[in-house]
């Protein structure tokens, strides 16, 4: 991991969030929807633990990153567990939202995370799978799809997420929420948008044909363009330059 800033380097984290939670409140009242239907994750990859506990301190429970052997130092080896003031504060509540790799799977399993967004291919979905039997566990998961069909980007494709739903549905020790994306970036939010509506209509269309199962959450939008996606039905964004400032 890279090493920690100075305190003096320190972003204003609790004066961010504020700016960041104002915004989703406002973008959510202009789409007609409750605020309280998104859940914001803030982004803390190669950010140190310092920054989460300032998060902490602001009243921010929920963080997503995106390597699991970082999100295991940084959520379970380093993160005080007696004799400071972060012991009194809630639990954070870790989510996965990057690509897991096939050896990586244990690491991202023993980060015990409330919600992995990037399941992407069967073969990962099939060993975290394995992970939950064998510990009697269960894992929250949403599927990565790639709808811009970009080829740097991870997740199935529509047409291949539609092929393989009966397998992963039924994998034990997994249950579904629903979808993520990232579109291709672009500086204009509005770019994003059709992706957004892309994956809308995807989940739309799955919830028809597999009724039983909950697809309740998007997670889609990241810093420069949540608002347009919480205009289009994002439950979950995932914030982190807007919140702890560029990446270390």
């Amino acid at each position: 991991m890279s090493t920690p800033p100075s305190v003096s380097a320190m972003p204003p984290i609790a004066e961010n969030l504020q700016r960041v939670r104002e915004r989703i409140a406002a973008a959510a009242l202009r789409a007609g929807r409750d605020p309280a239907e998104i859940t914001l994750v803030a982004v803390t990859k190669t950010h140190p633990w310092s920054y989460v506990e300032a998060a902490l301190a602001a009243g921010q429970r929920d963080f997503g990153e995106n390597r699991p052997e970082e999100a295991h130092a940084k959520f379970v080896s380093e993160r005080p567990q007696s004799g400071t003031a972060a012991a009194e504060w809630e639990r954070p509540r870790l989510h996965i939202i990057g690509p897991i790799q096939s050896r990586k799977a244990k690491i991202a399993y023993a980060c015990r995370p409330v919600l992995i967004h990037s399941i992407d291919r069967p073969k990962i979905a099939r060993k975290l799978s394995a992970l939950a039997q064998a510990d009697g566990g269960l894992l929250d998961i949403l599927f990565e799809v790639n709808v811009s069909g970009e080829e740097s980007k991870h997740g199935f494709s529509p047409e291949e997420l539609r092929q393989a739903l009966p397998e992963l549905l039924a994998l034990p020790g997994l249950v579904s929420h629903g979808l993520m994306t990232i579109p291709p970036f672009d500086p204009d939010p509005e770019t994003a948008r059709p992706y957004f509506v892309a994956l809308r209509s995807l989940r739309d269309e799955l919830a028809r044909e597999y009724p039983d199962c909950d697809w309740s959450q998007l997670s889609i939008g990241m810093s420069h363009d949540f608002e347009v996606a919480i205009a289009e039905g994002a439950t979950i964004v995932r914030v982190g330059s807007a919140i702890f400032g560029p990446r270390t």
